[in-house]
């Protein structure tokens, strides 16, 4: 596909699979730095209710991920999520809208709103007024 095409009005509905699927390669790429890495998977019920990522380790911990490219996240934008944790049960470790806005939000306990440019930014150091001691 031409990269000019994405800037049409039918290039949108392009936009959103090329995003979702440049998202699960980078956290693939980046997961396989763990010694144990966690499963992918994408999620849909008989509803059509979707997580686009899921992240099991082994039979303890399950995640969730859903990409939007859109920078204004709502509610609604968390379904997939809320289906997905009260399915996992105790199992759910955390859910995230990785999203084409600049802004971090929560969204109730273990829902998070999180700009999408967070896969490839390093956390800055801690200054040294910030040092903990018991940290190291």
């Amino acid at each position: 596909m031409h990269a000019r095409r994405l800037t049409l009005p039918a290039g949108r509905k392009a936009f959103g699979p090329l995003l979702e699927t440049f998202a699960f390669q980078e956290l693939r790429r980046q997961l396989s730095w763990r010694s144990v890495p966690p499963r992918l998977f994408h999620f849909r019920n008989h509803d059509k209710v979707e997580v686009d990522i899921v992240l099991e380790q082994g039979m303890e911990r399950v995640a969730g991920i859903e990409v939007k490219a859109s920078g204004s996240i709502g509610p609604g934008d968390f379904r997939g999520l809320r289906k997905l944790k009260d399915l996992a049960g105790r199992r759910f470790a955390s859910g995230a809208v990785l999203h084409g806005g600049n802004e971090y939000q929560r969204f109730g306990e273990d829902l998070h709103a999180v700009p999408m440019s967070m896969l490839w930014e390093i956390a800055p150091e801690p200054s040294d007024d910030e040092w903990d001691p018991e940290r190291g």
